[in-house]
């Protein structure tokens, strides 16, 4: 139990995280391994456990539970974040761990003409962003969070914003999307107006923005390029918001796309970065 008075353990996670400006994924996953680390232990306080603790769980991970090397490596950045962020020890380089084995993959790439059957086996919108994230190497959460202002049409550039290693880089914009997308803002243009006769159309901003600029969240210019096809209530602060799609929407289409294309290869939207060119799509 935490002492009388204090927030609650995980409180005070959700609280460290939303102040740091991580991600709602990243806090989901964390706030899962750290229930799990507790649970391990039979529910015993985190604080009342160490290092051997922790080696104990990754190390069942590895052997009992046969996880990813990738899965090992997340619960171990949750569990180093309750321990250096939340309770304030220092936790020794963690030498004992039994590691996941990290295997030698090469990525499934497909050729131009498997591209243009499963982007031809792809409908309306979840097709735009299959052809965007082919032809300008965007990731799926990439694509899908992308604002308004973002794409300009002018000098057929897209920013990405806080990418991989939170960086923001240009990608291009291809030619053969820009009269599909200006059709498809056109829908989304609308639909905002309507959020805003309603008295909605807010959209989530990044790092306190709305505080700065309390207009600008229902601006077009800040508004996704690809919607959610309904408001939703925002998890973090209860707002209703439109947010964006959801990436499962879009793996679930591609799954099928590759199927109804007679492709048997395992590609995923992540294939359409790694199939990237120039080619027309």
């Amino acid at each position: 139990m935490d002492e009388p008075g204090e927030p609650r353990l995980l409180d005070r996670v959700h609280d460290t995280i939303r102040r740091k400006h991580y991600s709602i994924r990243t806090e989901q996953a964390y706030v899962d391994w750290i229930k799990r680390f507790i649970l391990f232990h039979d529910k015993r306080l985190p604080a009342k456990l160490g290092a051997t603790e922790v080696e104990e769980f990754h190390t069942h991970l590895a052997v009992d539970r046969e996880v990813a090397a990738s899965t090992q490596n997340q619960a171990q950045s949750a569990l180093l974040f309750l321990y250096g962020e939340i309770l304030g020890f220092d936790l020794p380089w963690l030498d004992d761990v039994e590691r996941a084995k990290r295997p030698i993959k090469l990525p499934v790439v497909l050729t131009v003409e498997e591209v243009v059957r499963v982007l031809n086996h792809l409908k309306g919108t979840h097709r735009l962003i299959g052809r965007l994230m082919y032809g300008s190497g965007l990731r799926i959460l990439e694509a899908l969070r992308l604002r308004v202002k973002d794409v300009d049409f002018q000098r057929h550039e897209i920013l990405v914003r806080d990418g991989k290693g939170a960086k923001d880089r240009l990608t291009l914009l291809p030619r053969e999307t820009v009269r599909p997308l200006c059709e498809h803002l056109q829908g989304v243009r609308e639909m905002h107006r309507q959020d805003i006769d309603a008295g909605f159309g807010a959209v989530w901003m990044p790092f306190a923005l709305a505080r700065k600029y309390p207009a600008a969240p229902r601006e077009w210019a800040w508004q996704y390029v690809f919607p959610a096809d309904r408001r939703s209530k925002d998890p973090r602060g209860g707002s209703v918001r439109r947010h964006h799609l959801g990436d499962q929407s879009f793996q679930r289409a591609m799954r099928q796309a590759v199927r109804d294309a007679g492709i048997h290869k395992l590609a995923t939207p992540h294939t359409l970065r790694h199939s990237f060119c120039d080619a027309p799509a």
